[in-house]
């Protein structure tokens, strides 16, 4: 039974947390464009109605290591490579729909 419960509460607890990105900003992975994408996701944070720090945890990191598979960005624990500024804006869309008004 407590095991049960436990479950039932770490799970809810667990989807009511913020989503979380992580953006590489070593050399890399900057020179291939995430400076761009972050300026991409402030844009996209400010037309959906959502904030840094209170609707979602935006993080910039050091060299992760994957330098040869950048730009690198990390949203919720998964890892996504090569990311362009499409494949952002639908990772957006996916995890943090607008804000209803």
């Amino acid at each position: 039974m407590w095991q049960n419960l436990s479950t039932r509460c770490c799970s809810k607890i667990r989807t009511m947390s913020k989503p979380k990105i992580v953006v590489c900003l070593g050399s890399s992975c900057f020179s291939r464009g995430n400076e761009n994408l972050v300026q991409i996701i402030e844009q996209y944070l400010v037309q959906n109605g959502l904030q840094d720090e209170t609707d979602v945890e935006l993080f910039g990191t050091l060299c992760q290591g994957r330098c040869a598979e950048g730009p690198n960005v990390m949203i919720d624990g998964t890892l996504y490579t090569r990311v362009d500024p499409g494949v952002m804006l639908d990772l957006l869309k996916k995890t943090l729909p607008a804000k209803k008004q």
